[in-house]
């Protein structure tokens, strides 16, 4: 049974710019993390509560950035990105 799967808005405004040959790989690393949340790795310090799921689109890694709720069984995209900064904008 997979989990919801609820946006955030930093996450909608990063998925709107992509571009479209990269919105199918993203749509499938969000159907897998719904399966199974615990693929992602589990970030420390600062970031204590957001795991990091990564995967190639086009030759680039992206990074997607979420929070599990196991009691409501709930995912919360948090935000998405190339590698590059993605931890320094995620603690803004």
């Amino acid at each position: 049974m997979s989990y919801r799967v609820l946006q955030t808005r930093r996450f909608a405004r990063q998925y709107k710019k992509l571009h479209n040959n990269n919105i199918a790989d993203v749509d499938q690393a969000i159907f897998t993390i719904a399966d199974k949340p615990e693929l992602g790795e589990r970030k420390k310090a600062d970031l204590a509560l957001l795991r990091v799921y990564k995967f190639r689109s086009n030759g680039q890694l992206y990074l997607l950035g979420y929070t599990v709720d196991d009691e409501v069984r709930l995912v919360s995209l948090e935000a998405i990105g190339s590698h590059e900064n993605f931890y320094r904008d995620i603690k803004r």
